[in-house]
């Protein structure tokens, strides 16, 4: 049990979370199902929360990255739990602004924030906005000159390091889409653009190498050049380093095969080496630190829900086993071959007969398996699939493709569940269209109106 959310058991060979039955919750609710842990989160946020405020001696804050999934339930419990909160977009602030979640301890990041975006984190006034190139804070330059109002800013930079995974999860290189590049010499061309703007107030810098990293050698690497740019910046410009993030990307485990390291460990060796890394460059005095788990938070307190429909067996080759969900609710297999296991959550003490099967999505295209090999009991029509580790960029990347109706959403505690997102409907799929409207180009109105 140990991917799964820590209230996690077998009872009468049936599994259970939070107190709660996974075959009564799927005849309540239906399926696919996404359950998640209500304890397993709140102990993340509190071992994550400590582990830094212990290991690291100066100011430090937990900031939740919510790309990993947002919603107004999730948003309030970490919101009481005294976390911060990136955001990526305004979707996500808009989010955020329903959980009531404090403005001042929202961090906004994102490689191409609008216009319109950057307005509305400044009508919001959220605490910090991480700048990802020249052209953005020339516009935030403008916007804050124009509001009359000054706003703290960290820069995002890419220290050129490997952070050793996929390479769709890697950041952290020279050639990537994110920050700007310290090697280059690109960085400091941010920071003299941001340094033209009297509203803009510099309070330091931000990297992010990647996700699911769960050596420490990388972020080693990159808190010495982080912290090696910022005595450059302070010699060359004056620039004072009051505030640090080394992002998140801390690993978790999807399968027994994945590395046996834990998040609050990574966390806590990470805030020694900022430690270390803030005393040996004499930094008095010391930065606030900021750390940005999503994944690591939320990961492990996810289990998704699936019911067989089909078994079918391929002579001289796998058994495919089809369920009703697949990459509609759950793309990852199919973008970078995430790997994920399994279990039947109404057959957990069944021993007899075990298969070397696929789990197959049932959406129209060949790579819409969730996962090529897993061993099982035998599955049989309307057995019950339960996926460890499915709390993070599973909902958050969640799509209608095939005009598929997005899975319903409960949370568990105390052997309670609460529905906290209704299943999409068929109506839900139309809400957005809208009926044909002639528009005639301004030009052709000149043409008619002369």
């Amino acid at each position: 049990m140990e991917l799964f959310p820590d209230n996690s058991a077998i009872v009468d060979g049936r599994l259970r979370i939070g107190g709660c039955d996974l075959v009564e919750l799927a005849a309540h609710f239906g399926t696919p199902l996404y359950i998640y842990d209500e304890a397993t989160i709140l102990a993340r946020a509190r071992d994550f929360r400590e582990a830094l405020a212990h290991a690291y001696p100066g100011r430090s804050v937990v900031c939740y990255a919510s790309k990993a999934y947002s919603a107004p339930w999730l948003l309030a419990l970490l919101r009481d739990e005294g976390l911060g909160l990136d955001v990526a977009s305004a979707g996500e602030l808009f989010v955020a602004r329903k959980a009531d979640f404090p403005r001042e301890r929202i961090w906004f990041h994102g490689n191409n924030k609008s216009e319109e975006e950057l307005k509305a984190a400044l009508h919001e006034r959220i605490g910090r906005i991480v700048v990802d190139n020249v052209d953005e804070a020339a516009l935030l330059g403008r916007l804050t000159k124009e509001r009359g109002m000054r706003q703290a800013v960290l820069l995002r930079v890419s220290p050129s390091v490997d952070a050793h995974t996929h390479e769709h999860l890697t950041t952290g290189k020279l050639d990537t889409k994110f920050g700007l590049g310290i090697e280059s010499g690109v960085a400091e061309q941010g920071v003299v653009e941001i340094l033209k703007w009297p509203s803009l107030d510099l309070r330091g810098y931000h990297a992010h190498i990647g996700s699911q990293i769960h050596e420490l050698e990388p972020y080693e690497a990159a808190i010495a050049r982080l912290f090696a740019f910022a005595q450059e910046m302070k010699t060359k410009h004056g620039v004072l380093l009051r505030e640090l993030s080394p992002g998140g990307g801390f690993g978790v485990r999807y399968t027994m095969s994945d590395p046996a390291t834990k998040p609050v460990d990574t966390i806590r060796n990470v805030a020694d080496l900022l430690s270390d890394a803030a005393r040996d460059a004499r930094v008095d005095p010391l930065p606030d630190i900021t750390i940005e788990p999503g994944r690591a938070l939320v990961g492990r307190a996810g289990v998704a829900l699936y019911r067989v429909g089909s078994v079918k067996r391929i002579p001289a080759g796998r058994t495919y086993v089809a369920v009703d969900g697949g990459m509609a609710d759950n793309i990852r297999p199919t973008a970078y071959g995430a790997k994920y296991t399994a279990v039947l959550a109404n057959r957990m003490d069944d021993k007899k007969s075990i298969a070397d099967v696929a789990i197959a999505g049932k959406y129209c295209e060949t790579g819409d398996v969730l996962i090529q090999h897993v061993d099982l009991p035998l599955p049989r029509a309307g057995d019950l699939v339960a996926v460890p580790t499915s709390g993070a960029y599973q909902l958050s990347m969640a799509s209608n493709y095939n005009m598929a109706l997005r899975p319903a959403v409960v949370v568990v505690a105390n052997g309670t569940a609460r529905l906290v997102r209704r299943r999409d409907t068929y109506e839900d799929l139309i809400a957005a269209d809208v009926a044909p409207t002639p528009v005639t180009p301004p030009a052709e109105r000149a043409k008619i109106s002369s």
